[in-house]
């Protein structure tokens, strides 16, 4: 199990995380994000990109709801992956994906992430 833990503190931020090259093989993927917010959201929702040198590859969109205020809440969902023929190797892959998530509520932009991917 890999875990990346960031703290989104300003809009266009950029992390790296290092995932292991077998994850590539996995014909699906689970993924938890973890959020706490201080204010109520009414529609809180987040859409997520998977970009290989700028161009997108994958789009996700995930509703979650209502937030209550002063909350710490956990999404998971799982992912499946693109069929074998579709994959490309972890070499092409390393530092050129990057995962750009925005999250929302209704309509308002509340933060932007970007993770690069190193496999190792």
């Amino acid at each position: 199990s890999t875990q990346s833990t960031w703290v989104s503190s300003g809009i266009n931020a950029e992390y790296e995380a290092r995932v292991p090259k077998k994850i590539l093989k996995c014909r699906a993927v689970s993924r938890e994000i973890n959020f706490s917010s201080i204010e109520p959201m009414e529609k809180f929702r987040l859409e997520q990109k998977v970009l290989f040198k700028g161009r997108c590859l994958e789009e996700w969109n995930f509703d979650f709801g209502f937030v209550i205020p002063n909350s710490t809440n956990t999404w998971q969902s799982l992912i499946e992956a693109a069929p074998e023929s579709q994959m490309m190797p972890a070499k092409v892959l390393n530092g050129n994906v990057v995962i750009e998530t925005m999250f929302f509520d209704g309509d308002l932009l509340v933060s932007t992430s970007k993770v690069r991917l190193y496999y190792v």
